[in-house]
Parts: structure tokens; C-alpha cells; sequence
């Protein structure tokens, strides 16, 4: 079974492993704490509260589907990058800041490991779905979009066409880009 790795697992990267959980054997990467704010626009629960993301969503899906996931607990650095994503098939990047994003778009394409970015304009007017070909790291949108549960259907939204655009690469081998706003979606 093809691995699909996902890296931040808050607003868009949490929906994107909901909507993979039949996909693909998932791996979970986040070094980040559930606090009560993800709970509203984010797949985490309260009893997930404290705990790292990573662990508490795989916690979550084993719980609710028995569906047991691998997790990687830590902040992606150039001096884990390896370790972490080495073994992936795919890499989804749901991270929202250019330091993790730089990190993790160059060791993909060195590695040859294809790479899908997801990522969200701070004021979550639009986002994008993108192959790492057309996509830049510093111009990705960023920071935090979920502070409130107001934009969780586009949140969900754009989870769900990460999922899709990732899964028809791995069935098909077909790779697309989106531009995505609340109201719908275009090709890019």
C-alpha cells in the first residue's frame, strides 16, 4: 500500500488525513498541541486538548474507524527531513511558514518523493493546491487561518480537494493545481 505522508496537521492537513483515512497507509507529522481554538475549525477533539496533534488525531481515527496510522511527533529541520519523509510515496505540505515549507520542498526534490502543497491565504479568502513545480514557498499564504470555527466549510473544503488531487496522483498518476475559494474551485 502507497504511503502518504501529511505535514501539519491543523486547519487544511487535519480534513486532508480525514479524507485519506481509506486512501493510503497514513503517516502524521506535527510538532504542534491541540489548544480549545483548533478544536473549532480544525478535525480535533477536546479530548485530544494538549496533546500533540500528530498523536491525538491518530488517537482519534484509530478510536473512531480502527484505523491505526504512523505518527512523527516533531518539527520538520533540515536535520530530520530524512528521517521523516524518506519512506513517503507522497508528501502533503499543510504547514503554514516558509521556513518548514523551504525545508521540506527541498528535500522532496531531491529525494524524487512528489509533493503536493495546501496552503491558505491568512485571511481565508482563496488557497491553493499545488505541485511543488509551480509552487513558492514564500507566496504560499500562511499563518494562522483557523482562529475561529468561520471559515471551517472552506476549511473542510480545501482538505477534501487536497485529499482528491492526491489520491487521483496516486490511482491515476494525474497531477493537477487548484485556485480555491469558498464559492468553488479553477484550474490554476
Amino acid at each position: 500500500m502507497k504511503k502518504i505522508t501529511i505535514i501539519g496537521l491543523g486547519a487544511l492537513g487535519s480534513h486532508a488525513a480525514l479524507a485519506l483515512r481509506n486512501a493510503a497507509q497514513l503517516k502524521l507529522v506535527d510538532f504542534d498541541k491541540v489548544e480549545q481554538k483548533n478544536t473549532l475549525a480544525q478535525f480535533h477533539t477536546r479530548m485530544g486538548l494538549r496533546r500533540n496533534k500528530a498523536q491525538a488525531l491518530a488517537q482519534s481515527m484509530q478510536g473512531l474507524w480502527g484505523i491505526k496510522v504512523e505518527t512523527a511527533p516533531h518539527k520538520i529541520t533540515n536535520d530530520n527531513v530524512d528521517i521523516i519523509l524518506r519512506d513517503s510515496d507522497i508528501v502533503l505540505d499543510c504547514t503554514d511558514n516558509v521556513e518548514a515549507r523551504t525545508c521540506i520542498k527541498a528535500f522532496c526534490m531531491r529525494a524524487g518523493i512528489p509533493l503536493l502543497h495546501s496552503a491558505m491565504s491568512e485571511d481565508g479568502t482563496f488557497a491553493q493546491v499545488v505541485w511543488t513545480e509551480e509552487f513558492e514557498p514564500e507566496k504560499g499564504g500562511g499563518g494562522e487561518t483557523c482562529e475561529d470555527g468561520e471559515n471551517l466549510p472552506f476549511h473542510c473544503l480545501v482538505g477534501s480537494m487536497t485529499a482528491q488531487v492526491a489520491k487521483d496522483f496516486l490511482d491515476k498518476g494525474k497531477t493537477r493545481n487548484l485556485m480555491i475559494l469558498p464559492s468553488g474551485t479553477s484550474p490554476l
